[in-house]
C-alpha cells in the first residue's frame, strides 16, 4: 500500500534536533499531515500531494478568542482551498455541513432538530467510510513516532506508538460540548434570533483557547480535562496495519523535508 519513504530520510528525521509541531486528518482514501508553513496527503494508492498552509496576519494570530478561530480555520484549509485534497462536490457538502448549524437560527423552530439530525448523521456517515477509523489510527501512530524520534523503527514495525493522541479533534469536541452548554445556560444578554450563532462561535472560540492552554501545561489535573476526549478515541480510531501507519508516515516525510527538518 503505497511508495516507501528512504530510509536515510527516516534516520535523518530520527535524529533532527527539533522537528516542528505536525497535526493531521484522516480520510477514507489516505492521511493528511500538516505543520505551520505546508501539508501534504498520502494516499493509500501511493500518491503523494503537497501543498501550503494559508499564513494569517502575525496580529490576528496574537489575539485571544480570535487566534484559536484563525488556527481552526486554518486546519480545514488543505480540505476547502481549491488546491487542496477534495473535490468540488465533497467541498460543497462539508460547506455546507458546517455552515448549516449556524444557520438553523433563521429557520422556524419546528424544522431546527430534524435538518440539525439529518446534517448530522451525513457527517458521521462521511467521517465514517472506508478505512477513515483505521487512517486515523494510522495518522496518531506517525505524529507520535515524529515526536518520539522513532520513524525508522515505525516504519519496519519494530515498534508501534499509540494510537490515541492528546491533540486529537476529538479531544477538541470533548471540550466544546460542556463548553457550548454552558455558553447556552447562562448567556448573560436577552435571547435574540441571532443568539444561537453568537454563542456557537464564541464556544468555538473559548475551547480552542482552553484547548492551547491544556496542550501546554504539564499539569495533571488540567491535562485531565483531555480524559473524555482520549475515551472517545476508542470510538473515532482503530488499530491500522503496517500499510496504513506507512501511509500516514509518507505524509510525514514529505512535510518534515519540506520544511527544511531533515538535515
Amino acid at each position: 500500500m503505497g511508495l516507501a519513504v528512504a530510509p536515510e530520510t527516516l534516520d535523518r528525521a530520527d535524529a533532527s534536533s527539533k522537528l516542528p509541531r505536525l497535526g493531521g486528518m484522516a480520510r477514507a482514501d489516505g492521511v493528511v499531515i500538516v505543520s505551520e508553513r505546508f501539508w501534504a496527503f498520502a494516499g493509500s494508492d501511493g500518491s503523494l500531494r503537497e501543498g501550503g498552509m494559508p499564513a494569517a496576519p502575525a496580529f490576528l494570530r496574537r489575539l485571544p478568542l480570535v487566534r484559536g478561530l484563525v488556527r481552526l480555520g486554518a486546519s480545514l484549509s488543505p480540505i476547502f482551498r481549491r488546491t487542496g485534497i477534495s473535490r468540488s462536490r465533497e467541498r460543497w457538502f462539508l460547506a455546507f455541513a458546517v455552515l448549516a448549524p449556524l444557520s438553523l437560527v433563521f429557520i422556524p423552530h419546528a424544522f431546527r432538530l430534524p435538518i440539525g439530525i439529518a446534517v448530522t448523521l451525513g457527517l458521521i456517515g462521511w467521517l465514517l467510510r472506508g478505512r477513515t477509523l483505521y487512517l486515523h489510527g494510522a495518522e496518531h501512530r506517525a505524529i507520535a513516532a515524529a515526536e518520539q524520534r522513532n520513524l525508522r523503527a515505525t516504519w519496519s514495525g519494530d515498534v508501534r506508538p499509540s494510537r490515541f493522541s492528546p491533540r486529537c479533534g476529538t479531544n477538541f469536541a470533548g471540550l466544546l460540548l460542556p463548553v457550548a452548554m454552558l455558553g447556552q445556560r447562562f448567556w448573560p444578554l436577552e435571547t435574540a434570533a441571532f443568539t444561537p450563532l453568537v454563542v456557537t462561535v464564541l464556544s468555538l472560540a473559548v475551547t480552542m483557547e482552553l484547548w492551547q492552554f491544556v496542550q501546554a501545561s504539564s499539569r495533571r489535573g488540567v491535562r485531565a480535562l483531555l480524559l473524555p476526549g482520549l475515551a472517545l478515541q476508542r470510538l473515532t480510531t482503530r488499530e491500522p496495519t503496517l500499510d496504513e501507519t506507512r501511509v500516514a508516515l509518507r505524509a510525514v516525510a514529505s512535510v518534515l523535508e519540506r520544511e527544511g527538518a531533515i538535515p
